[in-house]
């Protein structure tokens, strides 16, 4: 019976999984990223990159029910790294992203006003 309990409890989690910031942390320092994610019923991950390994941004802006995302892509792989805005430290890394001067000050304020659409930096081949 405790078995059953708990898959169903794992069942239910997946369907909510609660607010982003209980679950997907990030943190940074003078040279790296980190992310820190145990998604409720799912397995934990982690993973970092360094701020010099960044080639491009990408800020996904989603409507009033979903987070915004920020898309890091990297030398280190294909695929990029996501961070929802929400997450716990999601906000203190955009802010820090401006600071550092990763992405168009200009282009993240249309980002942020926005109800949809992806903002890249920098501009490449097929952005707009």
């Amino acid at each position: 019976m405790a078995g059953l309990l708990d898959r169903f409890r794992r069942f239910r989690a997946r369907l909510k999984p609660g607010p982003l910031d209980e679950w997907f942390h990030v943190t940074f320092d003078d040279t790296s990223v980190y992310l820190d994610v145990s998604p409720p019923g799912r397995e934990p991950w982690s993973a970092e990159f360094t701020w010099s390994s960044i080639e491009r941004i990408a800020f996904q802006a989603e409507d009033l029910y979903r987070s915004d995302g920020v898309y890091f892509f990297t030398s280190l792989r294909p695929e990029s790294f996501v961070v929802p805005t929400e997450a716990d430290g999601g906000a203190k890394l955009w802010s820090e992203v401006l600071r550092r001067g990763l992405f168009d000050t200009d282009l993240a304020g249309k980002a942020n006003t926005s109800l949809g659409g992806t903002f890249v930096w920098p501009p490449g081949e097929g952005s707009s």
